[in-house]
């Protein structure tokens, strides 16, 4: 992974000119960062504002919900039984038993519903808990981080580059 990644805070990174940008399309934009704030599926879509999204949740201590939601999708590319009937019952273990160790907050009645769904697990099992986090993070975390002085100081700084040419 590259250093950019792991530094989002470090707004230097994203830094570059425009000889920079045709020379490596894989860069962080300023369209591309001001995208992220027309949704938390933009945002989500964003390799950058994923990494930079998750690095701002872990300074909250609040990633389990994106750690969780991450890992229902790769779960959803299991196409082995074996495979996610074993992976079920790590992300029970991991997120959603109770006293867990990055338990998210779900209701009672979808908590039971996937310590069932484990049992004979398919690629749905965790689509309703999914789809609460979600939304918890659309409604709660996603606002806070468009709010953040890691938003705003990447987007100042983008424009800012952006002016220089």
């Amino acid at each position: 992974m590259p250093s950019l990644i792991l530094e989002p805070l470090n707004t230097q990174h994203f830094i570059m000119d425009r000889d920079d940008r045709k020379r490596n399309k894989n860069m962080l934009s300023l369209e591309d960062t001001q995208q992220w704030s027309q949704s938390l599926e933009r945002l989500l879509e964003s390799k950058y504002g994923l990494a930079t999204f998750r690095n701002f949740l872990k300074s909250e201590y609040s990633d389990e919900n994106i750690e969780f939601w991450l890992t229902c999708e790769d779960y959803k590319k299991i196409r082995s039984s074996f495979r996610m009937s074993s992976r079920a019952k790590k992300i029970y273990e991991q997120f959603i038993k109770a006293e867990s160790p990055k338990e998210i907050n779900i209701d009672y009645h979808t908590r039971e519903q996937i310590k069932r769904n484990v049992k004979t697990p398919t690629v749905h099992c965790f689509d309703d808990a999914q789809k609460i986090v979600y939304g918890l993070m659309e409604r709660d975390s996603y606002p806070r981080f468009l709010r953040s002085d890691v938003y705003r100081t990447l987007l100042e700084n983008l424009a800012a580059d952006a002016t220089k040419g």
